[in-house]
């Protein structure tokens, strides 16, 4: 969420008073050497995603590395096109590639397209094949067609110290072309003082089904909502916590989000001012095992334009599906509800969301929607979402309109009553290019259609959700939440223990986006104490709610700008892409990033972070 609108946030930045005990130094010029380290985590392949040619590449043909129309990237513009003849035929593509030794882990990851003209189900005709040295790690083949690009990961720690030679090829028999398109290829490996990946998260694989009937106003929802999901964890799941967030808009007395009827397991007492339910599972769950829970649910939404609100016949429904919570080494994480920033956290989860309305009411909603004839008078939306971290939508008479991005992305646009059309169009044109500037530095935008709903008297600047932004008539604000599909909703964070991770790369993006270079960042600025840092939690912004947006969006995107200039502007932009691919629907943490930025520079980067405050 923007706390503020973009235009208050940049009045505060100018009016920071440069009187404070603690000013921010210049980067230093002159860096130490780096230190010695058993593993340096680092990225062994070599323009993996194709932007710079074929440079560290060997191919079979001049044309396997391309940019040419007939497909496309998954980020940037170059990809790898094997096969796609219809004719016997080989493609080879290779690179040397060195493993570092004494690191956790190595993880060789590929984005794969496929698609074909062979019309068997049950016969591979055509094949694509990854090795690493001798070994297989997987033969891929038209039975593997798919509509989008599909991440592919193996683990190649077995090899670490060696010199081995990544293979890809690709071959076509006689006739039928198959397309083997890749991009985004990696080789990334972890040291062993990086936090818990995402394995030790648990319940992973979170899938929820919803089913909910509105009243005449759409703000009144009832029906039924389940949940499957898996124990990634070694150790035994005997519980579950879901979070319903929005019961911090009302009461525990009169909750404006009810759950009863649990089945699979029993509900506890309510905790965390209502917002955590507790449900012991009929059955511990050991590592690997799922299970499902399901409840009835009851939403009623409050007066005020705001992310759970209506404003008059418009109704905002965000946070109002109850969510699993995450639970990980330091425990379950059950936050308190924040109005300042968010404190959200939650996986990777599919949705498949059915919405019975009256037809007088447009819903926009997150992932892809399909609107069907209901009883008299009524309409059926279905909203499909993959990898998505939470589901949203809204309800009321909108204006829409409609429009595709130069990528392939489609956008609509929903307006309040009062938004002029022109307003509209200028919203529908500022989507369209943030959505593919943000794609092309970050990778291909996943989730199909892209939502904005459109209302002035929002008293924050904008609300992000997975494909669905709540926002006022602003350039600058829009572009901001269109790039939180990338850093919180693809690159997911713990919200509210590191909210610099999704506010301070969105706005550093929105930077880049409307061409703003971050120069004279640092005008003005003071700390406020020996305290204040950019990677505080939200618990320390609650109580210093006043420096919140000028520390973790000013300052934090001012760093990042900082980082760039001193390790150069590629590098900085091969990292940001590197980091995305490498944490695609996964989580994001402050260590990580740390890690990840001194694998891409031979400066020693360890007086930037204390100089910049950025800890962890």
């Amino acid at each position: 969420m923007r706390p503020t609108p973009r235009r208050a946030l940049a009045a505060t930045l100018l009016t920071l008073a440069a009187t404070a005990a603690l000013s921010l130094p210049a980067p230093p010029s002159e860096a130490a050497p780096a230190p010695e380290a058993v593993c340096t985590p680092t990225q062994a392949v070599a323009n993996g995603g194709f932007e710079s040619g074929a440079a560290s590449w060997t191919a079979s043909s001049s044309s396997l590395i391309t940019t040419r129309a007939g497909q496309s990237a998954h980020g940037g513009t170059g990809y790898a096109w094997l096969g796609g003849t219809g004719s016997t035929h080989t493609d080879t593509l290779t690179q040397s590639v060195t493993v570092p030794s004494g690191c956790a882990r190595a993880t060789l990851s590929f984005w794969l397209h496929v698609d074909t003209a062979e019309t068997t189900g049950s016969t591979a005709y055509d094949k694509l094949t990854a090795k690493i040295g001798s070994t297989t790690l997987a033969t891929y083949s038209n039975l593997d067609k798919n509509t989008g690009y599909t991440r592919k990961s193996f683990d190649v720690s077995a090899f670490a110290g060696q010199t081995v030679t990544l293979a890809l090829t690709g071959t076509e028999d006689y006739s039928l072309r198959t397309n083997f398109v890749l991009d985004d290829i990696a080789l990334d490996t972890e040291d062993t003082t990086t936090p818990p990946a995402d394995g030790t998260r648990t319940p992973i694989a979170p899938s929820y089904t919803v089913s909910l009937s509105s009243d005449s106003t759409g703000t009144v929802w009832t029906g039924h909502q389940s949940a499957t999901f898996t124990n990634a964890s070694a150790t035994p799941l005997g519980e579950v916590y879901l979070r319903l967030w929005d019961n911090y808009h009302g009461t525990c007395s009169a909750p404006p989000i009810t759950v009863t009827g649990v089945t699979g397991g029993t509900a506890g007492a309510l905790s965390v001012s209502c917002t955590a339910l507790p449900i012991t599972l009929a059955t511990p769950l050991a590592q690997g095992q799922s299970a499902t829970i399901g409840f009835d649910l009851g939403i009623s939404v409050p007066s005020g334009a705001d992310r759970f609100g209506h404003d008059g016949a418009f109704s905002f429904i965000g946070n109002a599906l109850p969510v699993l919570a995450v639970k990980d080494g330091a425990g379950w994480h059950l936050d308190p509800y924040t109005n300042n920033g968010e404190s959200f956290y939650s996986l990777a989860a599919d949705f498949r969301v059915t919405l019975d309305h009256p037809s007088t009411l447009l819903v926009p909603a997150t992932g892809t929607s399909v609107d069907t004839p209901g009883s008299s008078g009524r309409t059926v939306t279905t909203a499909t979402a993959t990898q998505v971290r939470d589901f949203a939508w809204a309800a009321g008479p909108f204006s829409k309109i409609s429009g595709t991005s130069a990528a392939g992305t489609p956008i609509n646009v929903y307006s309040v009553t009062g938004i002029s059309s022109a307003n509209a169009q200028s919203m529908l044109t500022t989507a369209r290019t943030a959505v593919d500037a943000h794609a092309s530095r970050f990778g291909a935008y996943p989730y199909g259609e892209l939502d904005a709903v459109i209302d002035n008297n929002f008293w924050f600047g904008g609300m992000e959700y997975p494909g669905f932004v709540l926002d006022l008539v602003s350039t600058t604000a829009l572009t901001h939440e269109i790039g939180h599909q990338w850093w919180y909703g693809i690159v997911g964070d713990d919200e509210y223990t590191s909210p610099w991770l999704d506010e301070s790369f969105t706005d550093y993006a929105t930077d880049l986006a409307l061409g703003k270079a971050g120069a004279n960042c640092w005008n003005s600025v003071s700390w406020a104490s020996s305290a204040e840092k950019i990677t505080n939690s939200m618990a320390y912004w609650d109580t210093h709610s006043s420096r919140y947006s000028t520390v973790v969006y000013g300052y934090g995107k001012c760093a990042l700008h900082d980082l760039r200039r001193l390790i150069g502007d590629t590098a900085m932009a091969k990292l940001l892409k590197d980091y995305a691919t490498s944490h695609w629907y996964g989580v994001s943490t402050t260590a990580e990033f740390k890690a990840a930025a001194q694998a891409a520079t031979s400066t020693d980067l360890t007086s930037f972070w204390t100089t910049h405050r950025i800890e962890g």
